[in-house]
């Protein structure tokens, strides 16, 4: 009785939860660790649901980023314009990456919310409205960007050879589209139910079918022509689509948390809304974050060839080491969407405050890591003293902020859970151009102090380098946007956000 009574002090009934256990013992596989899994989630310990539902992520995470690196080590073997066209195509891609994460946003606010209230029909049917929306929207940009490929890449200021090749890589990406939408949106709904591991096996199988496939369609091999750089793309758009049509079909077995049918998949508009309306401000936050990069990197290309190369190797180190603070968060996300489906906000804030714990070791750890070895990090990319010089600044000025950064990201993506992306957009805009790029510019030195001579001076003194203004800039900035996004996490207005 003790026990009933403390779930109904959460908000929650016996019965709800009896629902979402049904619903996974419904499941044709019958997998008892998939029903232990989705009751740890709402009842059971809250580091070991966090961490079953971020290991299989982290994982995920990593395969997704060697697939860039398998196009990369075939398409190496064609010299240098090949390469340059694959990189500069991966800047076009990525420019409409914000669209993909706005609508995988939605997709996991909307289905784990649905799926923790016991509902599997209708997280199925939100998974599948997913799916279609994605299908629509992928198919409508990718057919209106097919005409204005080549002009997007001579904008960017690449060689008549380079922009030749990245047309044709980027063709078939723009066809595939659609299919790349639905390999990463069915994958985010399954993440949103709990299932993790599918997911995970989807992107190991898509990598070795790209492995195997990259070099054939590249080179050709018997009646397969060889296709260069466009072959490369191809071969990665076969790969999603056995991979896509594998997870469709698991879908509709049931063979996972969710269970789709044909009727699902018509549009309801008022759910298309939905996913929109919690999706857009994803993509503004994303597109603001992206076009801040290119805007911070014209600063920073200013002090010359050295400061790039050593801020670009110091980047590369950063992201890796925030890899754990998406997955930690992804995985907070889905915490809060099913517990506040389940009508448990206390344990949907608790679960953020345990990933706010964990990120903050893992990041402390991190960045110890990291500065014992920091010229060695460096220097193994590049070991000219002057880059090597520029990096350590960079990266001894930054590390000790990675803790309030990982914070920082946990607690977006558990609002972004709830549904609320207007506060973490909000947070997002004021912190990158409301303080960082203005500090940066200030403190570097790149913007004068008209009629302050002796504030300059004393600036100057403080920053020496100027590159340590552009440092402090960032760090500042990120101080800022952790206090505003946990000043709104701790307003408890997200624990009883409608959201369709």
């Amino acid at each position: 009785m003790s026990d009933v009574r403390g779930r109904r002090r959460n908000g929650v009934a016996s019965g709800e939860l009896g629902r979402l256990e049904e619903s996974s013992t419904e499941q044709v596989t019958g997998s008892s660790t998939q029903v232990v899994s989705n009751r740890r989630i709402l009842s059971g310990n809250l580091s070991r649901a966090i961490l079953g539902l971020a290991g299989p992520m982290l994982v995920s995470s990593v395969l997704h980023n060697m697939q860039s690196l398998i196009d990369l080590y075939w398409v190496g073997r064609l010299g240098p314009v090949a390469v340059a066209a694959l990189a500069l195509s991966s800047v076009v891609l990525m420019a409409m990456f914000p669209i993909q994460m706005g609508l995988a946003t939605g997709t996991v606010a909307l289905v784990s919310r649905a799926y923790g209230s016991g509902d599997r029909a209708r997280a199925s049917s939100l998974a599948a409205q997913s799916l279609t929306l994605g299908l629509i929207i992928g198919a409508v940009i990718g057919v209106m960007a097919l005409p204005f490929l080549g002009t997007i890449c001579r904008m960017l200021g690449a060689e008549p050879d380079v922009v030749r090749e990245s047309v044709r890589y980027l063709w078939p990406n723009m066809i595939g589209m659609p299919i790349g939408l639905i390999l990463f949106l069915a994958s985010s709904s399954m993440q949103a139910s709990g299932n993790t591991v599918v997911p995970m096996v989807a992107i190991l199988i898509s990598n070795m079918l790209n492995m195997v496939l990259d070099p054939l369609f590249i080179f050709g091999w018997g009646w397969i022509p060889g296709g260069g750089v466009a072959g490369a793309a191809w071969a990665t758009i076969l790969a999603q689509v056995i991979t896509a049509v594998g997870l469709i079909w698991l879908l509709f077995k049931g063979r996972t948390n969710l269970y789709l049918h044909w009727p699902d998949f018509k549009p309801i508009w008022r759910d298309s809304l939905n996913f929109i309306k919690i999706g857009l401000p994803s993509v503004g936050q994303m597109s603001s974050r992206s076009l801040m990069n290119l805007v911070f990197f014209g600063i920073i290309a200013k002090f010359g060839t050295f400061v790039v190369a050593g801020y670009g190797i110091g980047s590369r180190w950063h992201m890796v080491l925030l890899m754990p603070c998406f997955v930690l968060g992804n995985a907070t996300a889905t915490m809060v969407g099913q517990n506040l489906g389940a009508g448990q906000p206390l344990r949907a804030r608790r679960a953020a405050w345990c990933s706010w714990g964990m990120i903050s070791l893992v990041m402390a750890g991190s960045a110890l890591l990291l500065y014992m070895f920091v010229e060695e990090s460096i220097a193994f990319f590049d070991s000219t003293p002057e880059v090597v010089e520029v990096g350590v600044s960079y990266l001894c000025a930054v590390l000790p902020f990675y803790v309030f950064t990982g914070i920082s990201i946990v607690t977006e993506r558990a609002l972004s859970g709830a549904g609320c992306t207007v506060a973490t957009m909000v947070s997002t805009i004021i912190a990158l151009w409301g303080v960082q790029v203005p500090l940066a510019l200030l403190l570097s030195g790149s913007v004068a102090w008209t009629g302050m001579p002796g504030l300059a001076e004393f600036i100057g003194r403080v920053f020496d380098p100027s590159t340590q203004g552009v440092w402090w800039a960032m760090n500042i900035a990120t101080l800022i946007n952790m206090a505003m996004l946990t000043f709104w996490f701790s307003t408890g207005r997200w624990m009883s956000k409608e959201i369709g």
